[in-house]
């Protein structure tokens, strides 16, 4: 299993590419449910984390099936 640091990275990194090269993309991870808590101070653990990792790119691989772009080696959507 990755690190809380490896996850946190990854995370990063997904949003920063969403963020750049997918801009109208962006707009929707602040709706993701996966970022809004119910509770008052959630539990943060690498579980969570890792589901977040998943939705992410779940997210942008259904942008680049149903707008037709060819995947990027960086994207690692796997």
């Amino acid at each position: 299993m990755k690190t809380l640091y490896q996850l946190s990275s990854e995370i990063t990194r997904l949003t920063n590419l969403i963020e750049t090269r997918y801009p109208e993309l962006y707009k929707f991870l602040d709706e993701d449910t996966m970022t809004l808590p119910t509770l008052a101070h959630p539990k943060i653990d690498a579980h969570v984390l890792k589901e977040y990792v998943q939705s992410l790119k779940q997210m942008l691989q259904h942008y680049l099936e149903s707008h037709r772009i060819t995947s990027y080696p960086e994207l690692d959507l796997e």
